[in-house]
């Protein structure tokens, strides 16, 4: 049975994965990035598929019969059709729908019920997970960190060369332009980060019956930020603002998240979860 828990947990993150790229193709048409998460979604298939042939050779019958195998056949066919779809031209928000409803129900599946009985398997699947939240919020405020400074930079160096104040100090930065991208790729990496470890953190909670904990500050300005980093690919998507705006958008998306970090010790939420 560890076996079949080991190959589950691997998919999961794998999936997870995958979402980051859907992510990523979503807000910014990129085939590299939708050829990489299809590629690790065939490998969630191939993983599936493993776990019910295992199951099926131990058990003698196909294991169809509980919610968890129920649940687990659901989130089977959603891959599936999420491959299925990623070979269909504009159906990137599709693809993503589907592998998100997909990813949660596996999830959500694993942490709520065992097909082993095991509570043992059941924490250590939890604490999995939450660990692969930990790491990827760590990596999303790295990304708007890097999004972050390069935004000050940029206001810095417009505010200077709009009052014609040059200097060496404005000769050792990188141009308006290459600020201005380097920025919204910061964004761009940090926000599916931040979406995919919202998910992880938010399907805890709801699979624990600790509803209450969505409310905590930390999940509710987790939340806020998140609008914010969307709002901000809107609008440039848009291209309705200068790089000024973005500029402020970013920084007071980031703004956001720093108090998040900062009120750290008045959530419940990690209280709650021992990390």
């Amino acid at each position: 049975m560890w076996l079949v828990s080991m190959i589950y947990d691997i998919g999961i993150y794998i999936y997870a994965l995958s979402l980051l790229f859907f992510f990523s193709d979503c807000i910014r048409r990129n085939s590299s990035a939708k050829r990489m998460g299809t590629g690790l979604l065939i490998i969630v298939l191939v993983l599936q598929v493993t776990v019910l042939g295992i199951r099926t050779w131990q058990e003698r019958v196909v294991p169809i019969v509980t919610l968890y195998d129920f649940l687990f056949m659901f989130a089977f066919i959603l891959v599936v059709a999420s491959l299925l779809m990623s070979f269909i031209q504009k159906s990137e928000i599709t693809v993503l729908l589907f592998t998100v409803i997909g990813f949660c129900v596996l999830v959500l599946n694993h942490l709520r019920f065992d097909f082993s009985n095991n509570p043992l398997s059941n924490w250590q699947g939890v604490h999995g997970l939450l660990v692969f939240h930990i790491i990827l919020a760590n990596l999303s405020v790295v990304s708007f960190t890097v999004a972050a400074v390069f935004a000050a930079m940029y206001l810095f160096l417009h505010k200077k060369l709009k009052n014609k104040k040059w200097n060496d100090t404005m000769r050792r930065l990188p141009s308006l332009e290459m600020m201005d991208k380097l920025s919204y790729y910061g964004m761009l990496v940090g926000t599916p980060l931040l979406a995919v470890s919202l998910i992880v953190a938010v399907l805890s909670i709801v699979s624990e019956g600790r509803l209450e904990l969505l409310l905590d500050f930390k999940v509710v300005t987790t939340f806020i930020g998140l609008g914010i980093f969307s709002y901000y690919f809107v609008k440039r998507r848009s291209k309705q603002n200068s790089g000024v705006m973005m500029s402020k958008w970013a920084l007071f998306g980031y703004v956001i998240i720093i108090i998040n970090l900062l009120l750290n010790s008045w959530s419940n939420f990690h209280w709650w979860t021992g990390v």
